[in-house]
C-alpha cells in the first residue's frame, strides 16, 4: 500500500525523492517522510501529503547523495508525525522504510522492550529496525548479515529499504509479498515500490522476487536470497513513457484515465485477433488449448473493481463458451477451504499485479493442481510471475486510486478470452466469431463517442451532488456495471451507494425509494429490456428519481425517466465496455462538485499489498 523510493549516486537525492513520492502518493497519503545521509542521518517526516513534507523541510539541510522516502497508508498506528516513516533504530544510526505488515511484531516488541529497547511509535516497522540493530551488535556482524538474520525472524509481508550512518556507500532493499524494484543507472541506483519514480532516470530495472535482498555497496549491486545464496538478477527494459504518468493538461488523473479508455480498450485487444480469419494471436491459448477444451469450470478471483470485472467475465464465459464459472472475493476464497480440482482454471485479476489476497488465492489454487491464468496491468509484477499463463491488459499506468480504464481493459481481455474459449470448445461458429470480433473492433470508436455527452453528465451531477444515497440497478450484463457504478460513486464522493440486480429491488431496497432517492438504471436494449422497463415503473410509482443509461434512439425509456444518457447499440456481451463510462463520469463530476480529492480519496490506496 505504502510508497517507497530511494536513491544512491552522484545526484542530489532530495529532489528525486520528493518527485518520486508525488508519483507514488496514490499508494498512500496519510503521511510522508525522507531520510538523508550527509554527515549524519537527517530524518524529516510529517503527517499529511507530500506537499506538507516539502513545506516542513523548507530551509532545512537536505543535501545528500544517499536518501530514501516514504508515503504511508496507515496499518499499525494512527496517521501522525511519530508513526510516519522513516523509523530509526535504538541508537539512531540505522533508518528503515517499509511497505507491508510484520505480523509477529507484538511478540518481537515485547521481547525487545524487556531487553531495554524504547519505541517512539506504534508501528510494526520500528520494531524491525530495532531488531536489525540488536542482531548486528550482539553477533558483531555486518549490517547486510543482520538484515538477513532479522528477516528470518519476522512473519508477514514487507518491502524495505535500509540505510546506515556508518556507510554512505551502502543501501539495502528486500521484499516478501510487497513489491520492490531496483533501477540501474550510470553509477547510480534507485529502489521503489513501482517503476513510476524511476522512469525519468533509467529504463533498466530488476524486480526483486520474494525472499530476495538487494545489497548496493560501493557502486555495485549484489542480490542474495534469504538463505544467503547469490542470485543473478533479471534486468529488463521499461516500456513505460514518462508522459503516461503525467496529467497531460487534465485537472485530475481520473478524468484523464476516463478519457484514455478509447485508446486503452484498443491497446488491450490490439494484435490479439483477426476478424477476417477468426484467428486469435494469444500464446497462452495455443499452449493451453487441450486444457481449455477439457475444462470442468472456471474460478475467477479478484478484489474490488477487479472482482466486478470478474462478474462480467462470469456472464461472458457462461454465455459465449458455456463453461460453469464461479467468481470469488480473493480475501474470502483463501480462508474458506475452497474445493479446487486439477481440471479447473483459476483466473486471477488485479490492476497492480500485487494484490496480497489475490496472490495468496493463486498460491492455494496452484497447490491444488489447478492452472492459474493471471490478468493484470503492470509488467513485471508478482501475479504474472506466479501464473502458469496470462495476459497483460496494456491499459498503461493508472494513477487515480479509483480504477477506470483498468476495469474496461480487463473486461475487454475477458471478452476476447470468452470468445476464444467458445471457439475452441465448439460453442461459437466461425461466422458468429468473425462477426463478434468485427463488432469488438468498433468498441474503441464507440467509447470515444460517449465522451461528447460529458456536458450533459455534468448537468446531472449538479442536480445530485448533495444526495445522501444512490441506488444502481441492472440486469444481466448490466448488474456488474451497476455494482461498479455504485463503487465508483462511494469511493470518490463519499455518498452511500448500493448496486443491486434490478429484480432484487423488490426484496428490500424498494423500501428506501422516495422522491429524494436517485436511482441509476442500466436500461439498454438488451435481452432483459422489458423486465428493466417494469423495474423502472416500480421506482417511478414510489416517486423515485431515475437516471437511465439507454440505447441511442430509445424513446420508450426516455419518456419514463427523469434523465437519460445514451450509448450506442451493441450486442449484450459488449455493453459493459460502454455503459460503464457514463457512470465513471457521473461519479467524477459529483465528487469534483463536492470538493473531494478524486485522485486520492480518503482512507484508500491504489495497490492493496496487505491483507
Amino acid at each position: 500500500m505504502c510508497g517507497i523510493v530511494a536513491y544512491i549516486g552522484g545526484r542530489e537525492a532530495y529532489p528525486i525523492l520528493i518527485k518520486g513520492l508525488k508519483r507514488l502518493e496514490y499508494r498512500g497519503y496519510d503521511s510522508a517522510g525522507v531520510a538523508l545521509l550527509n554527515n549524519g542521518l537527517n530524518v524529516y517526516k510529517k503527517k499529511g501529503k507530500v506537499a506538507d513534507l516539502e513545506e516542513a523541510t523548507e530551509g532545512k539541510d537536505t543535501h545528500s547523495h544517499l536518501g530514501m522516502g516514504h508515503t504511508r497508508w496507515a496499518t499499525h498506528g494512527e496517521p501522525n508525525d511519530a508513526n510516519s516513516h522513516p523509523h530509526l533504530s535504538q541508537s539512531g544510526d540505522i533508518a528503515i522504510i517499509h511497505n507491508g505488515i510484520i505480523e509477529n511484531y507484538g511478540t518481537l516488541k515485547e521481547e525487545l522492550t524487556n531487553r531495554g529497547h524504547h519505541f517512539k511509535s506504534d508501528t510494526d516497522t520500528e520494531v524491525l529496525v530495532h531488531l536489525i540493530e540488536e542482531i548486528k551488535e550482539k553477533t558483531n556482524t555486518s549490517l547486510e548479515e543482520a538484515v538477513r538474520l532479522a528477516l528470518n525472524e519476522v512473519i508477514g509481508a514487507y518491502a524495505i529499504v535500509i540505510i546506515s550512518k556508518e556507510d554512505p556507500t551502502q543501501m539495502i532493499g528486500a521484499r516478501k509479498g510487497s513489491p520492490l524494484v531496483v533501477g540501474i543507472g550510470e553509477n547510480e541506483y534507485f529502489m521503489a515500490s513501482d517503476a513510476t519514480p524511476i522512469i525519468e532516470y533509467t529504463r533498466k530495472v530488476s524486480y526483486l522476487e520474494d525472499g530476495e535482498i538487494a545489497y548496493i555497496k560501493n557502486g555495485e549491486l549484489n542480490v542474495r536470497n534469504i538463505a544467503n545464496e547469490e542470485v543473478s538478477p533479471f534486468i529488463q527494459q521499461l516500456e513505460m513513457n514518462l508522459e503516461a504518468i503525467e496529467k497531460g493538461g487534465y485537472p485530475h488523473f481520473m478524468l484523464k484515465e476516463i478519457h484514455e479508455q478509447p485508446r486503452s480498450i484498443f491497446d488491450s485487444i490490439r494484435g490479439r485477433f483477426d476478424p477476417k480469419t477468426g484467428e486469435f494471436a494469444m500464446r497462452s491459448l495455443k499452449e493451453y488449448e487441450h486444457k481449455i477444451k477439457n475444462l470442468n469450470r472456471i474460478l475467477i478471483v479478484g478484489c474490488g473493481t477487479s472482482w466486478h470485472a470478474g462478474l462480467v467475465g462470469e456472464y461472458l464465459f457462461e454465455d459465449l463458451a458455456r463453461i460453469p464459472v464461479e467468481v470469488e472475493y480473493a480475501s474470502e476464497f483463501r480462508y474458506r477451504n475452497p474445493i479446487i480440482n486439477e481440471d479447473d482454471l483459476v483466473i486471477a485479476i488485479s490492476q497492480s499485479g500485487e494484490t496480497a489476497d489475490t496472490l495468496e488465492a493463486m498460491r492455494i489454487a496452484k497447490e491444488h493442481g489447478a492452472t492459474v491464468f493471471g490478468l493484470c496491468n503492470v509488467v513485471g509484477s508478482s501475479i504474472p510471475r506466479l501464473s502458469h499463463a496470462g495476459a497483460y491488459t496494456h491499459a498503461g499506468p493508472e494513477i487515480g486510486v479509483a480504477s477506470t480504464k483498468a476495469f474496461t481493459s480487463q473486461v475487454a481481455v475477458l471478452t476476447l478470452l470468452a470468445l476464444a474459449f467458445g471457439e475452441l470448445r465448439g460453442k461459437i461458429s466461425k461466422q458468429d466469431l468473425r462477426l463478434s470480433m468485427a463488432e469488438l473492433e468498433t468498441i474503441p470508436e464507440k467509447a470515444a463517442s460517449l465522451l461528447k455527452y460529458e456536458p450533459q453528465i455534468v448537468q446531472i451531477a449538479e442536480k445530485f451532488q448533495h444526495a445522501q444515497n444512490f441506488l444502481f440497478l441492472g440486469r444481466g450484463y448490466g448488474f456488474p456495471v451497476a455494482l461498479e457504478g455504485a463503487l465508483k460513486l462511494k469511493e470518490i464522493s463519499y455518498i452511500h451507494a448500493e448496486g443491486y440486480p434490478a429484480a432484487e429491488m423488490k426484496h428490500g431496497p424498494i423500501a428506501l425509494i422516495d422522491d429524494q432517492m436517485p436511482v441509476v438504471v442500466i436500461a439498454t436494449k438488451s435481452v432483459n429490456y422489458d423486465k428493466v422497463v417494469s423495474n423502472i415503473q416500480e421506482v417511478k410509482a414510489r416517486k423515485g428519481i431515475v437516471i437511465a443509461i439507454v440505447t441511442e434512439g430509445d424513446t420508450k425509456v426516455k419518456a419514463m425517466v427523469d434523465y437519460a444518457i445514451e450509448i450506442p447499440l451493441v450486442s449484450d456481451f459488449l455493453e459493459p465496455l460502454l455503459s460503464t463510462i457514463p457512470l465513471q463520469l457521473l461519479s467524477y463530476h459529483i465528487a469534483v462538485l463536492r470538493n473531494c480529492n478524486v485522485d486520492q480519496p480518503r482512507n484508500l490506496a491504489k495497490s492493496v499489498t496487505v491483507e
